[in-house]
């Protein structure tokens, strides 16, 4: 299994285009990936990889060795995810990065359930709002909320995700409460500065009638609990997810605004690379993720 583990460095070494770019790709170290490369080179008595101080490419043996042991490594994980999934049996470590306010307060439960129903499964999974390169960065999936960017991965659209524009009685009570979007540009607002454009806000009526609305606000911040605990304390209107904001709406301490307008919904997605066999344990884990998340979101009810 060392010459098999040696190839894949080797090929994850030029598909990624440095040693610790390919070590993060398989999990293990750029000390530990030189190694592997230098014992192919001379179990096969060549040098496959040139390197200088600012970049590395393929001699030209290497560059035909990679594209046929590439065709062979293909070949081979295609035959033991075929046999794994004959066997009916989900196994081995499953690499997941989704964003942070999600995962902490909604996926980390579906996640623990998961693992409980397939013990042989690794979870391996990181919380970050840093939108990642699955293949370049080892990753089996992802969860990504909104259109995803990346057409060349398949998208499993597990539910919608309702973002709110609401506030604290206190300051609704001292400002007035908004009924129309255009409203807002007296109002002071949060600004999230995770959405792709954090100073317009969309909404849309249910005749289909859709406005772009640009806010402004001193408070900006790049995390949803954030503006949802400034709204709380009564700076201003945030903009805030559902998923973060039910408990407080249910709670009294926040009010959701202009029930008329709701905003665009996003969607939740489960992303992954496309593939003539999808690991049995990537399949387990988006069919597993669609029936816990499918209708009507649970952080929305009660409200």
């Amino acid at each position: 299994m060392e010459r098999l583990d040696c190839d894949r460095m080797f090929v994850a070494v030029l598909d990624a285009g440095s040693f610790a770019a390919a070590a993060r790709r398989l999990g293990t170290s750029s000390g530990h990936a030189s190694k592997l490369i230098s014992k192919l080179e001379a179990d096969l008595g060549v040098q496959l990889i040139k390197r200088t101080t600012r970049a590395l490419s393929p001699t030209e043996v290497g560059q035909a060795y990679y594209e046929r042991v590439k065709t062979l490594l293909d070949e081979f994980d295609a035959l033991d995810a075929s046999v794994r999934n004959a066997s009916g049996a989900p196994a081995g470590r499953l690499r997941l990065t989704a964003p942070m306010s999600f995962g902490a307060t909604q996926l980390v439960p579906v996640l623990l359930a998961f693992a409980q129903a397939f013990p042989d499964i690794q979870l391996d999974v990181d919380f970050s709002d840093r939108v990642v390169n699955l293949v370049d960065e080892g990753f089996d999936a992802a969860i990504r909320i909104g259109k995803p960017g990346d057409s060349s991965l398949i998208a499993r659209r597990l539910c919608d995700v309702r973002v709110v524009p609401l506030a604290a009685p206190a300051y609704l009570d001292t400002r007035g409460t908004p009924h129309h979007p255009d409203d807002l540009i007296s109002h002071e607002c949060i600004i999230d500065a995770n959405f792709r454009d954090p100073l317009t806000w969309p909404f849309r009526r249910g005749d289909g009638t859709t406005l772009l609305v640009p806010v402004a606000g001193r408070l900006r911040f790049s995390n949803g609990e954030a503006c949802l605990a400034a709204a709380e304390a009564g700076f201003g209107i945030a903009y805030v997810p559902s998923f973060i904001a039910g408990p407080s709406i249910r709670a009294g301490r926040v009010h959701p605004l202009m029930p008329d307008w709701e905003m665009a919904p996003h969607g939740l997605f489960a992303l992954y690379p496309p593939g003539r066999h999808l690991a049995l344990k990537v399949r387990a884990l988006v069919d597993y993720l669609v029936t816990c998340f499918r209708g009507k979101p649970a952080w929305d009810e009660g409200w």
